[in-house]
């Protein structure tokens, strides 16, 4: 026997003994995520395929396994596909408008705004951390027709306010406009992370270069964003995908259908028995999910 192989084996030993403690220390929390969150999961999965409804629940192995006609039957319903459609247009106008605020609210927190800068910061995040049911009542009093205290201001000016919540025509572009004032704290926060850990000396250099404020935030500040850019957009994609709070409390999902998305009627028919309808619509919002995730990484990756 070598010295070699003697001087060996305490360090094998006591990585053993280090890998067998992390796997004792572990368990615990393996076994919760089996029981509370696989487990569930592949039963949804299974249930997808099944017609599981709420009398089915005393007598779980009587339900008939009928393949994809859950699927097909969410994809051919009217109500799913409006709710399809108002979820892809709330993704498609409030995202970008959440990006904006969350960028030109770090921007000028990071150069512009000098004097009281952690309570403009402490503002801006409060909404994040309020209840979103608290934030969405008081925001459906201010929007409250003619009585709220939105078109009060408005006529002020002259202006005859709309029934924001009661027009299918604004009751979504009041759910963005509130949707995007609560949230854009989180973005604010990351893009701010990032601004600051762009390097000073770029900017000195791309000065000295003759280049103004706005070619140095183009060609300078935002190619170094492109990896928080990204982040926020994955992040806030995948949150607004599942919208369900706002609708809910503000609208019920109407007027007419107008602000229902595709969450809210996943739960209302997990509310009316059809579990099994119900999970094939959540499978299709993830599956969704994962397509859009994929094509940002895709068209962001690349340059980032």
């Amino acid at each position: 026997m070598t010295t070699q192989t003697i001087s060996r084996r305490p360090g094998q030993l006591s990585g053993r003994r280090e890998a067998r403690a992390a796997w004792i220390l572990a368990i615990p929390f393996c076994l919760l995520f089996l029981a509370f969150t696989a487990w569930p999961v592949l039963q949804s999965f299974f249930m997808s395929f099944t017609d599981t409804k709420a009398r089915d629940l005393r007598s779980p192995f009587s339900v008939d396994i009928i393949g994809l006609d859950n699927y097909t039957k969410a994809l051919s319903d009217p109500v799913f596909r409006k709710a399809a459609l108002n979820t892809a247009y709330f993704v498609i106008v409030c995202m970008p408008l959440t990006l904006l605020l969350a960028l030109a609210a770090a921007v000028a927190l990071d150069k512009g705004i000098t004097r009281f800068r952690s309570m403009y910061r402490l503002g801006f995040y409060t909404p994040v951390i309020t209840s979103i049911v608290a934030v969405a009542v008081v925001w459906r009093f201010l929007l409250q027709d003619p009585a709220g205290l939105i078109n009060t201001v408005l006529g002020w000016f002259g202006i005859d306010g709309p029934n924001w919540l009661g027009d299918p025509n604004w009751a979504m572009p009041a759910i963005i406009m509130m949707t995007a004032w609560r949230t854009f704290g989180t973005a604010m926060i990351i893009f701010l992370a990032g601004l600051q850990a762009v390097p000073a000396e770029l900017h000195e250099a791309a000065a000295i270069d003759g280049a103004g404020v706005w070619r140095r935030f183009r060609h300078v500040t935002l190619p170094l964003l492109r990896p928080t850019i990204l982040f926020v957009m994955v992040t806030t994609s995948i949150g607004y995908l599942q919208i369900f709070e706002e609708p809910f409390v503000m609208t019920k999902g109407g007027p007419l259908n107008s602000t229902m998305t595709v969450s809210y009627y996943t739960f209302n028919q997990f509310g009316y028995g059809n579990y099994g309808l119900a999970a094939s619509m959540s499978y299709l919002i993830f599956v969704v999910i994962a397509i859009v995730t994929a094509i940002q990484f895709r068209l962001f990756r690349e340059r980032t």
